[in-house]
């Protein structure tokens, strides 16, 4: 109730329009309580909504990001503007019975909605931490694929295959999630195997002349060559090369002409790429028996 208020609306509207102090009252509540909703929820559009843009802005969401995030924002703007005219029409009492209500709902619709209530926060996570965004091919368990939409539920990726994953959004905070984008360079490695009678230092400056060649590879940093493995039947060079701005096409696109074009230098210098062989020796033993010819 707000007495002060009401009593001077009453008097007022009985003083000039002679109407029954039974019904100014009701029109007094009903006029404050239109007003107290008009006041708050102008004042939430021209101040609440602007500020939390900004704020969103500075954290470096996108407009894809920032839209779920504003439609939150509104409804919280409008409840609350509704529970101010509830207030300034003097319905406590019917204000504090919603709030009730309210409450044995939330609490019955938590339990019954863990799951969604869980992918709903994770992907407010989503929105703020920001471990990946739209465009960004990203790997996960045993999957990977370029992201495409992220909605306050679900995460949708294109798989490399073209196959469409729908992926609750508690799966990707709650597990490991590669970004191999993020930094916009990426690294990759490989590693040519030569003959053990191979020249390894003309094969590693092979190695590194067809890097430093490729329009795709960066300079800085630069590519590295190192021997890290003897195996069975071949020396293994492990070469380190970087790629700007990557996407899934341009890394395989990039490492399949290096490999390429290391492999033909390779075949002009008479350099040997060598697969595993085994030498089988020892003898059979032919039981003796009688021979029938037909």
């Amino acid at each position: 109730m707000i007495p002060a208020q009401n009593n001077f609306l009453s008097e007022f509207l009985n003083s000039i329009f002679s109407i029954p102090v039974a019904y100014t009252d009701a029109i007094s509540y009903a006029v404050l309580g239109i007003l107290a909703f008009v006041v708050v929820y102008v004042l939430g559009r021209a101040l609440v909504l602007p500020l939390a843009g900004r704020a969103m802005d500075r954290r470096g969401l996108d407009a894809h990001a920032k839209k779920p995030l504003n439609k939150v924002i509104f409804f919280i703007i409008v409840f609350v503007a509704i529970a101010a005219a509830f207030a300034a029409s003097g319905r406590g009492n019917i204000l504090t019975s919603l709030a009730t209500i309210a409450a044995a709902a939330t609490l019955a619709i938590g339990f019954a909605m863990q799951d969604v209530i869980a992918n709903f926060v994770a992907g407010v996570f989503i929105f703020v931490e920001k471990p990946f965004k739209i465009g960004d091919w990203i790997e996960f368990e045993d999957n990977s694929g370029v992201v495409e939409d992220i909605s306050l539920r679900v995460t949708r990726l294109r798989t490399f295959d073209n196959e469409l994953l729908t992926v609750p959004n508690s799966q990707l905070t709650n597990n490991v999630v590669k970004n191999p984008v993020d930094a916009n360079k990426l690294r990759l490695k490989f590693v040519f195997g030569i003959g053990y009678d191979d020249d390894i230092e003309k094969a590693t400056d092979i190695i590194m002349e067809e890097a430093e060649a490729h329009e795709g590879i960066m300079d800085d940093p630069g590519p590295s060559v190192r021997l890290t493995e003897l195996g069975d039947s071949s020396v293994g060079l492990q070469s380190r090369i970087w790629i700007a701005n990557p996407s899934r096409a341009d890394f395989v696109k990039t490492r399949g002409e290096y490999v390429t074009a290391v492999k033909r230098r390779f075949d002009e210098e008479g350099i040997d790429i060598p697969y595993p062989h085994r030498t089988l020796t020892g003898g059979i033993d032919v039981a003796e028996g009688p021979v029938v010819a037909e």
